[in-house]
C-alpha cells in the first residue's frame, strides 16, 4: 500500500490532544476522528469531517496503562462512521510513554477489533493512533490489506507530524518493540 495521512484542522486537533493528554489524573483517554476517504492514485486521504471526545460513561475499563470502551461506545462509533459514510479513527493516550508505540495490549485489541470494523462498514479505511507527550504513532489500513502500514503523517494546516514508526514494528512482532 502507499501512504495514508490524516488531514485534521489544527484547532480540532489541539481539542483531541488536550483531551487525551491534558487530564491531571494520567489515565489514558480515548477519542474518534470520522474522516472522509479520498484516494489519489496509491495514496490515501483521510480528511476530518468531526470528532467525538469519548467521555467517562465510554469507558468499561479505565487506568493509566489500559482502557477499555463499552459495547454501547464502540457500537456508536460503528453507526456514527456508517451514518456519515467515514472512515474511524481512534486515538488513545500514553501519558507515561517517552516514544508513543502502540502497547502489546493495544496490538491484541487491533486485530480482533480492525477486522469486524471494516467488516461492517464494507471494508471503509480505519486508523488508530496512540498519543504520547512527545510523539504520536499510528497504523492504517487503508486497501483490502490485513496487515496495517504506518500512517505517513497528520497534516495539520499544512504542517506535517510524523509518527515514530514504532507500532509497525511491534505489530509484526505480535506486540513488542
Amino acid at each position: 500500500m502507499a501512504g495514508v495521512e490524516l488531514h485534521v484542522p489544527r484547532v480540532a486537533l489541539e481539542r483531541i490532544w488536550d483531551h487525551l493528554l491534558g487530564h491531571s489524573e494520567g489515565e489514558e483517554e480515548a477519542a474518534f476522528i470520522f474522516a472522509r476517504h479520498v484516494q489519489l492514485g496509491d495514496d490515501h486521504r483521510l480528511v476530518h469531517v468531526e470528532h467525538r471526545l469519548v467521555p467517562e460513561s465510554g469507558f468499561a475499563v479505565k487506568s493509566a496503562y489500559f482502557i477499555e470502551l463499552t459495547d454501547d461506545e464502540r457500537a456508536a462509533m460503528i453507526k456514527r462512521a456508517h451514518d456519515l459514510g467515514a472512515a474511524p479513527v481512534e486515538l488513545h493516550s500514553h501519558p507515561f510513554q517517552d516514544v508513543a508505540g502502540m502497547s502489546p495490549s493495544d496490538i491484541t485489541g487491533l486485530r480482533e477489533l480492525v477486522p469486524h470494523v471494516r467488516w461492517r462498514l464494507r471494508g471503509a479505511p480505519y486508523a488508530a493512533v496512540v498519543v504520547a507527550p512527545g510523539s504520536f504513532d499510528a497504523l492504517a489500513w487503508a486497501d483490502n490489506e490485513a496487515e496495517p502500514s504506518v500512517l505517513a503523517a497528520i497534516v495539520a494546516d499544512g504542517q506535517r507530524l510524523h509518527p515514530t514508526g514504532r507500532s509497525e514494528t511491534a505489530w509484526s512482532r505480535g506486540g513488542t518493540w
